[in-house]
């Protein structure tokens, strides 16, 4: 059976209010940028209370789902037939053929829910679902009707012509992108970021991403995993602007200058500057990080409290709270988990200190900071003068 049409059902979005039509409206045009990469012939109309979308004669079915279940503020996405107006009895056996098609053999409970937009039909919408469960009662005598906790629930809209749907395909949830502001995450070649970004994302936020690369100890291939991943992410999100900053000249002064313990956590605040630098350029609104609370030693609470301090932009870390394992499902769902795990180290791994500081005190950073003076600043204009835009999507 090919299926004619795709309602797509949101949560969030009803209860907005006034606002309400901005969201539909960024919806709207998300779906048919998602949609747009597959055919031009699908059609995405806005009515009261529904958005439809108008499959082409010839689409692939499979390929349509998939790319709808990544917009973010789809809840979910129905499956439609749509059948002609031929009168109650052939509506009906419209029916009774839609069922056996999708649900052959259907030995549940259902409930046929009615919604008669065209007024004028003849038939109430009570009556209407009651006649029709009578004739599939008979059409499937294992079944049965249950009107309160049904295992399937058949929906009939009557309109010009009549939409049948039974089917509810779980969507990304969320709210559609770009109804939420820009932010920059801090996008490394591990499974934490990619995650964190994602998550952002989910809430209507436009992500950029920002790279910290560190040839010659960190490979091309390293480079590459990265923009992967932020392909992968961009399947989501929509195209990302990528910045990929050579960081090795810094990282060579921190090592040289500063006490060994403290590299890390000083090599994540000339991080956290240089990509709140790119983030204002940008008008971003915020900042995004893949920190898990005591992972590892950067990001226990008293470190994590160390690397703000070099932030004017609040920095947003979604995974805060997660656990490895957590990080790892949502990573293997998304898709990126197995780009992530690709045996390419990121400059975070490579000079990492034997025996790091777990407990920054500000100050002493700072005083160590200090040995930088006069030649980490020449180092950071070079860094944002050099760094190299991609487009991933």
């Amino acid at each position: 059976m090919t299926f004619h049409a795709f309602l797509i059902k949101y949560a969030e979005i009803a209860i907005k209010g006034k606002n309400r039509y901005v969201f539909e409206d960024a919806l709207v045009k998300q779906i048919r940028l998602a949609l747009g990469k597959i055919s031009d012939g699908f059609q995405v109309n806005k009515e009261p209370g529904r958005i439809y979308v108008y499959c082409p004669e010839e689409y692939d079915y499979e390929e349509t789902v998939a790319a709808l279940g990544r917009v973010f503020g789809i809840v979910y996405l129905c499956p439609v037939m749509i059948f002609e107006d031929q009168g109650f009895d052939q509506t009906a056996k419209d029916i009774v053929s839609y069922m056996q098609a999708v649900h052959p053999g259907f030995s549940q409970s259902f409930k046929v829910f009615t919604r008669r937009a065209k007024k004028s039909y003849p038939i109430p919408s009570m009556d209407f679902s009651a006649k029709i469960g009578e004739i599939l009662l008979t059409a499937f005598p294992q079944a049965s009707v249950d009107v309160h906790q049904p295992e399937l629930n058949l929906s009939i809209e009557i309109r010009e012509k009549i939409y049948v749907y039974s089917q509810n395909i779980t969507g990304a949830g969320g709210l559609p992108t770009g109804t939420n502001g820009k932010a920059m995450l801090l996008l490394s070649g591990g499974i934490d970021s990619p995650v964190a970004g994602y998550m952002i994302a989910k809430r209507g936020v436009v992500i950029e991403a920002v790279y910290f690369h560190a040839p010659p100890y960190t490979s091309e291939r390293a480079k590459q995993k990265v923009v992967d991943l932020a392909k992968e992410l961009a399947l989501y999100t929509g195209p990302i602007r990528l910045y990929v900053v050579n960081f090795t000249d810094i990282q060579l002064a921190i090592y040289d200058h500063c006490p060994h313990d403290e590299l890390t956590i000083i090599m994540r605040r000339y991080m956290m500057k240089i990509a709140e630098y790119l983030a204002k350029k940008d008008r971003c609104l915020g900042l995004i990080t893949g920190e898990s609370l005591g992972q590892v030693a950067s990001q226990t609470i008293q470190s994590l409290a160390v690397t703000n301090e070099v932030c004017s932009l609040p920095v947003f870390r979604p995974v805060i709270g997660f656990d490895k394992e957590e990080i790892v499902r949502r990573a293997r769902r998304i898709g990126t988990f197995d780009t992530s795990i690709l045996p390419f180290e990121d400059c975070c791994t490579i000079f990492v200190a034997k025996h790091p500081v777990t407990k920054p005190d500000l100050r002493t950073i700072q005083r160590s900071e200090k040995k930088l003076e006069g030649i980490v600043e020449e180092l950071f204009q070079k860094a944002i003068a050099e760094t190299e835009v991609i487009i991933a999507e």
